[in-house]
């Protein structure tokens, strides 16, 4: 327990002390406020993930092997995007059925989406670092530590909400972070998780994109009653979503083992 809070720590240090170095060193050179600068943002996340990735796999905190891969789990990784894909709706339906919370970094996605880069940061980097610390590194600890295995997906998905940092995201983080650690718990790799993660943020990214393209005031911020036009069509949405997230999950239980 304690070794997972210390990764936990860790992993939130460096992107406060790396992302306060690097925006120093930005306004040094550019002279601009980095506050307001969404490459000096981009910039910071990327160095970020890079010590975090070298940090975590040079001490062994996290491991990765390419043994699981090697056992050609495609199908594996197909119903991962599913499960994904089917979690959205619903997730979604009941966050915006909760008291509305505070979106502290609104204005750093919308910056974030308007930039090319920011997909590689959001996309791309984010589902690698975040699964390699909190489930590679946080979650493994918390495994050895309980022998109720839900104990440790559970802390371990408290810990990714509250690493976001960001009200707004907590409630589908947390949901998240329930189906990350179950497929870690199961397969012994990051790369489920990955898979999920990607596709999570990349529909997200997508969706939040087009929605500014279309109505720039919206900030990407979308409902799902202004998306599908009526409550009906909200529960039939919700309805299909489930139907491809709950027989995902089935077949992930079937099919997932650990190398």
């Amino acid at each position: 327990m304690k070794k997972a809070l210390f990764y936990t720590i860790i992993f939130a240090a460096i992107q406060m002390v790396i992302g306060a170095i690097v925006m120093a060193v930005w306004k040094i050179v550019t002279h601009e406020e980095p506050q307001s600068s969404v490459p000096c943002l981009i910039v910071a996340s990327v160095v970020t993930d890079i010590v975090v990735i070298a940090l975590f796999l040079k001490l062994k905190w996290s491991v990765v092997s390419p043994n699981w891969i090697r056992t050609r789990p495609w199908s594996v990784l197909l119903w991962c995007c599913v499960a994904s894909i089917g979690m959205l709706v619903p997730s979604q339906w009941l966050q915006e059925s909760m008291p509305e919370l505070p979106n502290w970094a609104e204005d750093l996605f919308v910056g974030l989406m308007k930039n090319p880069w920011g997909y590689v940061v959001i996309g791309l980097a984010a589902p690698f670092v975040e699964e390699l610390a909190i489930r590679g590194a946080v979650l493994r600890e918390l495994l050895k530590w309980n022998e109720n295995h839900w104990v440790g997906i559970t802390i371990s998905a408290v810990l990714f909400a509250l690493i976001h940092a960001n009200p707004a995201q907590m409630p589908h983080a947390f949901l998240a972070g329930l189906l990350l650690g179950w497929l870690y718990y199961r397969s012994g790799s990051i790369l489920p998780g990955v898979m999920v993660h990607w596709v999570n943020n990349s529909v997200a990214f997508g969706v939040g994109h087009v929605m500014m393209a279309i109505d720039p005031a919206s900030k990407g911020d979308i409902t799902l009653l202004q998306m599908f036009g009526s409550d009906a069509r909200v529960m039939m949405a919700i309805g299909c979503s489930l139907l491809m997230f709950v027989p995902a999950i089935y077949q992930l239980n079937l099919r997932m083992k650990k190398a």
